[in-house]
């Protein structure tokens, strides 16, 4: 006969350990709650961990101590015209007047630090509102010796987007790397971060240098860890407890055993349903066997929030926009016979690439955005065909930025060669047949793009039309356009790329105080959700880098202070 379980008590119950949920338990412990913080996996960190790190917060400190002042309006204008009718503006105020004092309050009150990304655009330059910087924010880097002894309990960065497990921050360290054959300065920079992250291999076998979403979960588990949070990895969430319809608590497996933990309120951040291949079938579109997207969160994140808060009465919104936060991957085949996922972030928008369909024509302006190229790819395949484009590229473009998990030089290119990852051919027709295009439709796009890049032009797509545009391309482009140039210079790569994801939109219904609510549209007593669990905030949109750890972040901190009846801002 199975034991009863053992019962704790907090004031709080967190599950999940993203920013959502970190940022939750933070600010509730430094509200004078006791909390608890429950991981499935063995390690925290969630999808954060794995990401970029890059937060979309208006009108922020940091933008505000660098002269960039706006009012609430202006991102509130540019989301109402970006989102149109998935445009609420309960959520979306609530976000926009909580989200500056919550990075005031980090900054204030515990480990995690910011550094500013004022120059990175809003997405969509010609969308009324748009800002031209300001907006971005990212944990500082961190010392991971600060971290002490939770170090080993976090979750390292994602293979594929590390070098030798060094991760690369955004900004003048990727600069430098991109640079380092060009530029002596950059070359040094480049030595010195290698050589301090070879001596941190060999003196504690990981990175020390903490930069990115690892900066930030391990800026804010070391935040929790000093106001007293309670971490539990390997302890999923198995029901909520639920008592005169309010929810309180929830039963919680354990190395030791089941537990009981009593709480008068629970969040849920367990990072969406990226990898629940069940609710994939029904929301994802053309997603048929529910993996044919490849997503990029911890197999972790697999819908346990959505099912907790359903079974407590809460809804999980699918009128949005979109079911996903898209994004462009290629499988990436290693030497250990596993497969990674890289997701295309920083090349689309160099001068000398461009991505074709089967047929061999563009679809997109490569530059924008990467929720705005799978988008464009998902509706430029025609139904029953394998969704997939080809991103095609010159010896000399991949030898100056490297293409996807393929590095630029001095790297050797022949791994990826012989692995498959990459596609060559000494001509175009060549690397058609190689990739499966067609060689006449690659060869008449190639010719008309090289026409007008050669002047710096895109009258197809535009490429470099907006601020967001230039920022993707090359400021060192000897051209008219750091987006545009030639293909050219044979022999010539391609990449296969298919629809992925950064994680979900669809998630439980909740208000402006982050509180889940129920069919009638009521709050259901003590329970929260935040991050992907939460329906997105901007109805399922992409309208700028970061948009999903800036609301996670701030509906985080919203509902650690309404769990703790916190009064205005400290």
């Amino acid at each position: 006969m199975p034991s009863a379980p053992y019962e704790t008590e907090c004031d709080v119950l967190v599950i999940g350990s993203g920013a959502a949920g970190l940022a939750a338990a933070v600010t509730a412990a430094w509200h004078g709650q006791k909390v608890i913080v429950v991981e499935k996996e063995p390690v925290f960190g969630g999808a954060t961990a794995w990401s970029g790190g890059w937060a979309w917060v208006p009108r922020n400190p940091l933008a505000r101590r660098a002269g960039i002042e706006e009012d609430i309006e202006q991102p509130r204008t540019y989301l109402r015209n970006e989102l149109g009718a998935y445009y609420n503006a309960e959520r979306v105020d609530a976000f926009l007047e909580a989200c500056p004092h919550m990075v005031a309050f980090f900054e204030k009150h515990t480990a995690l630090q910011f550094a500013d990304g004022n120059g990175i655009p809003d997405m969509h330059g010609d969308t009324p509102g748009a800002a031209q910087g300001g907006h971005q924010v990212i944990a500082a880097p961190y010392d991971a010796r600060e971290v002490g002894a939770l170090l080993p309990r976090l979750r390292k960065t994602m293979r594929e987007t590390s070098f030798m497990g060094m991760p690369i921050m955004a900004g003048a360290d990727l600069a430098a790397f991109l640079n380092m054959t060009r530029s002596p300065k950059a070359l040094l920079h480049v030595c010195k971060r290698f050589g301090r992250h070879l001596y941190h291999l060999v003196r504690y076998g990981r990175a020390m240098h903490l930069v990115n979403g690892v900066a930030l979960v391990a800026r804010l588990a070391r935040s929790a860890q000093d106001l007293g949070v309670r971490l539990q990895e390997s302890a999923p969430a198995k029901r909520l407890l639920v008592e005169d319809g309010q929810v309180r608590g929830a039963l919680v497996a354990t190395p030791q055993g089941e537990q009981l933990i009593r709480a008068k309120a629970v969040v849920l951040a367990a990072g969406g349903f990226p990898n629940d291949n069940a609710r994939r079938r029904q929301l994802f579109p053309r997603d048929a066997s529910g993996h044919d997207n490849l997503a990029l969160p911890p197999k972790g994140c697999s819908g346990d929030g959505l099912r907790l808060g359903e079974s407590a009465g809460g809804v999980v919104a699918t009128d949005l926009k979109s079911p996903v936060a898209w994004a462009p991957v290629s499988r990436v085949p290693h030497r250990d016979g596993s497969v990674g996922h890289f997701p295309h972030i920083i090349e689309r928008g160099k001068p000398g690439i461009i991505g074709v369909l089967a047929n061999g024509k563009r679809f997109v302006n490569e530059a924008h955005g990467y929720y705005d190229y799978v988008s464009a790819m998902v509706a430029a395949v025609t139904q029953g065909e394998e969704v997939c484009s080809w991103l095609v590229c010159d010896h000399r473009f991949l030898r100056r930025y490297g293409l996807g998990h393929a590095r630029p030089a001095p790297l050797p290119v022949w791994p990826h060669v012989r692995s498959g990852y990459l596609k060559q051919g000494a001509t175009l027709e060549q690397l058609a047949q190689a990739c499966g295009i067609d060689p006449a439709g690659l060869c008449a796009t190639v010719s008309d793009f090289n026409n007008h890049a050669r002047n710096g032009q895109d009258p197809a797509f535009g490429r470099g039309s907006t601020p967001f545009n230039r920022k993707q391309g090359d400021p060192q482009h000897k051209g008219p356009n750091p987006c545009v140039a030639p293909i050219e210079q044979g022999p010539f790569y391609a990449v296969k790329v298919q629809p992925g994801c950064f994680g979900t939109f669809a998630g439980l219904r909740t208000d402006g105080n982050a509180r889940v609510l129920d069919e009638a549209g009521q709050p259901i007593a003590g329970l929260y959700a935040a991050g992907t669990d939460m329906a997105s905030v901007f109805g399922g949109w992409y309208p700028s880098g970061g948009i999903n750890l800036g609301p996670a972040l701030t509906f985080g901190y919203v509902a650690g202070r309404h769990i703790a009846g916190a009064q205005g801002y400290e």
